[in-house]
């Protein structure tokens, strides 16, 4: 399928995105190999097609992602929504290792580190990337507020907080955003986190919105370097399980010339008025057609027989999102 229609805008905080976003992660690590070049074409393709808003971390490649996405953001400064995070920190001698730190003194460092490497004056959306034990979510939206006052944030993120942690943080300081994974296999957000977003007014970004792969219609192939190899839901019996679990997406597919990475996104985008908030998914490529094909379904509308027959899906799944759920919301509530 191709679109013909201009990729739609919804809200985020003070400004208008793409509704659908652009998620950097994969071209520095966790899903294999990367060409370089295709992945700035994607880049490129990307904003072509109406795709605004752009997604990173520092802790993505250990910088990498920050530089090599930034060199993109500087070329079209002023059509960019640039969002980048903070808050996981790793060890150069053990690549396993994930820890957290929320400290005023972190975020300070973080964000100069994040400036220096994107090459840019300021970032238009900083988020929390996890939230530390121990720390009270008051005072680390107080210390991304002082950024703000400072001039080197526009606007703030929490990613992976839950509904009481999100209200928390922003009576402190304006939350534009909150992020974490929503897809057909992973619906746990919506027992907190999507209703006090649509009381506040917070545009929901979910991430992995094609759950990390396995909703292109096929068990990913996750080779030496993936992180998936360490995800439940893609080993063994889980997998097994969880492939069958598409046959109502191959179902819509096959009736609607659609592919089933349309469908699933469609189903993310439906969010939106199911759940009454703005939706701007970030689903992650390195391939100019296949950010073509995720563009397009933003502008897919299913019907409501079809989202009754998704419906169900995410309450079947094998297996948790992560081997560690502390690193997650869900893992807290």
């Amino acid at each position: 399928m191709t679109s013909t229609t201009a990729l739609p805008t919804t809200a985020l905080g003070t400004v208008r995105v793409g509704a659908q976003g652009y998620g950097a992660m994969g071209i520095s690590e966790f899903y294999g190999p990367t060409d370089a070049t295709e992945a700035r074409a994607t880049l490129e393709r990307a904003l072509e097609l109406g795709v605004t808003l752009f997604d990173t971390a520092d802790v993505y490649g250990d910088g990498h992602n920050e530089e090599f996405v930034g060199e993109f953001v500087r070329a079209h400064r002023e059509n960019v929504v640039l969002a980048t995070k903070f808050g996981i920190v790793r060890k150069a001698d053990d690549p396993a290792f994930r820890g957290m730190d929320n400290s005023p003194e972190y975020i300070r460092k973080s964000v100069d580190g994040s400036l220096k490497r994107l090459g840019i004056d300021v970032i238009d959306l900083y988020y929390m990337h996890r939230k530390q034990p121990g720390v009270p979510i008051e005072d680390t939206v107080g210390a991304m507020a002082e950024l703000v006052a400072a001039g080197k944030v526009r606007q703030l993120g929490l990613s992976e907080v839950t509904g009481a942690e999100l209200r928390a943080g922003h009576a402190v300081h304006p939350i534009a955003a909150v992020q974490s994974e929503w897809s057909l296999f992973s619906r746990d957000v919506e027992r907190t986190v999507v209703p006090a977003a649509a009381e506040l007014g917070v545009t929901f970004v979910p991430y992995s919105p094609l759950g990390r792969g396995f909703l292109t219609g096929a068990v990913p192939a996750a080779g030496e370097g993936d992180v998936r190899r360490g995800m439940p839901r893609f080993n063994g019996e889980n997998a097994r399980a969880n492939e069958e679990l598409l046959a109502p997406l191959r179902a819509i597919t096959a009736a609607r010339e659609l592919t089933p990475a349309q469908v699933a996104l469609a189903w993310v985008h439906a969010r939106e008025r199911v759940h009454g908030l703005a939706v701007a998914p970030i689903p992650g490529t390195r391939s100019r057609t296949r950010v073509a094909e995720n563009v397009a379904a933003a502008t897919v509308k299913l019907t409501d027989l079809e989202l009754v027959a998704l419906d169900a899906i995410a309450d079947q799944v094998a297996g948790d999102r992560y081997a560690d759920m502390s690193f997650a919301s869900a893992g807290r509530e």
